[in-house]
């Protein structure tokens, strides 16, 4: 227990120092030096010992093998609020890929007291027995992955809010989950997450990089059968790292799907949407459009920042190359304060 060391409470313990004194005097004992009361206070003592900041593996089994990711805990003094950072789209590891993001978005959050787990999601990195072959991946199956993770970091003792994080596409799953997990989530966060159907987007994007008008406008007849929910055999070479025939059933799945439409009622008790500037990726828009879908959400625009969360300029990719390969550029730390300050305002 902490001693009051208030005024009120450094006077009652004077007072009972008084007090016992005059206990002695009535047995004959000498009086204590009328000084004594003004002695001070016995130091207060901690109310517990912190356990020591730890990073770890996490392993959780799924019905085909077992993801893994790491567990990044602050020293702390009792339970704390853990993040899980859903990654985004592509064959992106727990770190981030180059950028090394989600590893410094992790560091930098444990620096502010908050835990995160970060990890490889299904078929990449040390997860890659976690799933089926990708032409029987569906969308929802990421879902289902975060969910066991959440349940897991759930029964760990050493956290007492689970708080889900997610970048880009990791958004759109992270919606999911909320309605997927056992009981709401006690956060959630869009990060960088796309507010309109992904077919819209993609066409957005491709706009911007394909200055061959002919290829453009194949990638557009794509995007419209796979909207469809048909299957293309015929992709140019160019487009097959985008649309390559073994990833269109994960992308027809995807395109089913309305982010602000999941938002709306995604259950979360408090809802975070931020996006930065100069995002080539994702638009403020779309930031804009989950907020308005969720009258609840917190709507915060980070100014300069991109889709992989770091200090950046220009309106294309090749613009900003060096922000999506260089993992010593630190993430905006605007976007720190932020999240910390959502976190912290929910315990």
């Amino acid at each position: 227990m902490l001693f009051d060391l208030s005024c009120r409470g450094v006077a009652a313990v004077m007072a009972f120092s008084v007090f016992a004194s005059g206990l002695g005097a009535c047995a004959s004992e000498p009086r204590a030096p009328a000084e004594s009361a003004s002695e001070p206070a016995p130091a207060a003592t901690p109310t517990c010992e912190p356990t020591p900041a730890a990073e770890e593996t996490m392993r959780v089994a799924n019905d085909i093998g077992t993801l893994e990711g790491t567990l990044l805990v602050p020293e702390a003094c009792g339970p704390v609020t853990v993040v899980l950072v859903i990654p985004g789209s592509g064959a992106t590891d727990r770190n981030g890929g180059p950028p090394a993001t989600y590893r410094l978005l992790a560091e930098a959050l444990a620096a502010k007291g908050i835990a995160s787990l970060r990890y490889d999601k299904a078929l990449i990195g040390a997860s890659a027995a976690a799933g089926p072959s990708m032409k029987d991946f569906l969308f929802e199956r990421g879902a289902d992955d975060a969910v066991r993770l959440v349940e897991a970091l759930r029964a760990d003792a050493r956290f007492d809010r689970v708080v889900v994080l997610g970048h880009s596409e990791g958004s759109l799953l992270g919606m999911l989950v909320a309605d997927r997990a056992k009981r709401p989530l006690d956060g959630f966060v869009s990060l960088a997450g796309a507010g309109r159907p992904i077919g819209i987007v993609l066409r957005e994007q491709l706009a911007k990089n394909i200055a061959d008008a002919a290829l453009l406008a194949r990638a557009n007849d794509i995007i419209a059968a796979l909207e469809r929910g048909e299957t293309v055999d015929d992709v140019p070479k160019a487009l097959r790292g985008l649309f390559d025939p073994s990833m269109q059933p994960y992308l027809v799945s995807w395109m089913k799907i309305d982010p602000a439409r999941e938002i709306a009622t995604a259950p979360a008790a408090r809802v975070l949407v931020v996006q930065g500037t100069t995002d080539v990726q994702i638009g403020v828009v779309d930031a804009e459009r989950l907020a308005a879908a969720r009258p609840d959400a917190k709507l915060v625009v980070v100014e300069g920042m991109n889709h992989v969360l770091k200090a950046a300029a220009g309106d294309r990719a090749v613009d900003q190359e060096d922000a999506y390969v260089n993992p010593k550029l630190p993430i905006v730390a605007a976007l720190v304060e932020e999240l910390t300050a959502f976190v912290v305002a929910g315990r």
